[in-house]
């Protein structure tokens, strides 16, 4: 493997930070723009709820483990692509195919799309947002302990 794919493995967060964010407020922009109709306490509950719960049980667990996994390793440089293992990119894989066929199959009505992408994509910005803090946190501490 050349250099030129190698990366300082603080960035791997960052990377792991665009790619989640980058789904999730895409995600959350589909979710929205179908939206409007459907606002009610109800729905706002109801995607607050699945925010929730794809937070809590799924994406701020695999961040935790992501950013532990990266930063125990023992080589600075590493491949760009190891922000993520292949569990991780197998599951980003089956989400993106899945939530696709979901939105143009119609089997779900609308106001599910809009409640429940609204609640995903939320949850999976966050996961990006939370990525990019951890590296900012990395960076510091690193640059703090003289490693950058």
């Amino acid at each position: 493997m050349t250099n030129s794919f190698k990366v300082h493995k603080h960035t791997l967060l960052l990377l792991g930070g665009i790619v989640w964010g980058f789904a999730g407020f895409n995600i959350l922009r589909i979710g929205l723009l179908v939206y409007d109709p459907y606002v009610s306490i109800i729905n706002i509950l109801l995607s607050i709820l699945v925010y929730a719960a794809f937070q809590f049980m799924v994406f701020g667990k695999m961040v935790r483990k992501h950013t532990a996994r990266i930063t125990q390793y023992e080589e600075d440089q590493q491949f760009f692509m190891k922000f993520f293992d292949i569990k991780a990119f197998c599951i980003m894989a089956f989400m993106i195919i899945f939530g696709v066929s979901l939105r143009y199959s119609g089997w779900v009505p609308e106001v599910f799309i809009a409640v429940f992408y609204t609640g995903l994509g939320a949850s999976l910005a966050t996961a990006g947002v939370l990525f990019i803090i951890n590296y900012i946190k990395e960076c510091r501490e690193a640059r703090y302990n003289g490693e950058l």
